[in-house]
This record gives C-alpha cells, sequence and structure tokens, in this order.
C-alpha cells in the first residue's frame, strides 16, 4: 500500500470528525452515549488540530500565497476550541447545550469544507509530490503520538 499524502492523511481525519458531529447531534440529552461521542470529538479535534497546524500549516508559511488562509485556518481552530471550552461549561440538560453543540458542528462543517474546497488546491500548487507524502507521513505520525497522549 503506497502512504497517504497530506491530503489523504488529513481526510481520514475530517472523516471521523464529520461521524462523530453527527452522532453528537443525535444524540440523547445528558445521555452516556452523548458524554461519551463528546469527549471522542474533543479528542479528535485536539489531535488533528495541533498535528495539523504542526505538519501542514507551519511548512505552508514558506509560501507567500497559503500565509493567510493558513492564519485564517489557525483562527478557526481557537474558535472551535473557545465552542468546546464553553461547551464543557454548559449544563448538558438545558436547552442552550443544544444549541452550542449546533454552532460547534456547524463551525466543524465549515471549516472542514474550506479547508478540503479552498485550501487543499492551494496547498496542493505550492507543494511537491514528495513534500505531501513526506508531510502525510509526519501528520499521522504527529497525530498518533497526541491520541496515544491523550489515552494515557
Amino acid at each position: 500500500m503506497e502512504p497517504r499524502n497530506i491530503f489523504q492523511a488529513l481526510l481520514v481525519s475530517h472523516a471521523t470528525q464529520r461521524e462523530l458531529a453527527a452522532r453528537l447531534l443525535a444524540s440523547k440529552p445528558a445521555s452516556e452515549e452523548r458524554q461519551h461521542v463528546f469527549e471522542e470529538l474533543k479528542a479528535e479535534l485536539a489531535a488533528h488540530e495541533t498535528a495539523e497546524e504542526r505538519c501542514f500549516y507551519v511548512p505552508l508559511f514558506e509560501f507567500d500565497q497559503s500565509v493567510d488562509l493558513s492564519r485564517h485556518a489557525i483562527a478557526e481552530h481557537h474558535e472551535m476550541d473557545e465552542m468546546v471550552e464553553h461547551l464543557e461549561e454548559v449544563d448538558p440538560h438545558a436547552a442552550e447545550w443544544q444549541e452550542c453543540c449546533q454552532k460547534l458542528c456547524d463551525k466543524i462543517e465549515h471549516h472542514l469544507n474550506e479547508e478540503e474546497q479552498k485550501f487543499f488546491p492551494q496547498a496542493g500548487e505550492v507543494l511537491g509530490d514528495e513534500q505531501k507524502v513526506q508531510l502525510g507521513r509526519d501528520y499521522e505520525a504527529e497525530f498518533l503520538t497526541l491520541r496515544l497522549k491523550q489515552e494515557a
């Protein structure tokens, strides 16, 4: 099996995030399942964001045409982190929880779509094929390391 390039590697986590967000929205209020899925989504987002920033966005800062999109994507990561933190503070029985959850899931979907439709094509123009594969390896290794630390 050929190694995944950076885009293929990121799409694996994107699919996981979409699946977890859908499960979270469909879960029953204040249920064990909701709490479990929320914790899983938090962990997935945290590992993905950090690995993506280190192994994808930082290398793209070398290219002038990628700087603005990289900054924008990192800012959106920060917004999502704040939304997760707020959701942790809201009573899971309250209607506000579902509203905040919907906003977070909408933000996640917006961010993933923007990356896939705008950022990936632009990054694909500036990165060479070997670099795409190496960044994919770097991302997958970093992501796995971060997930293992979360479980420890």
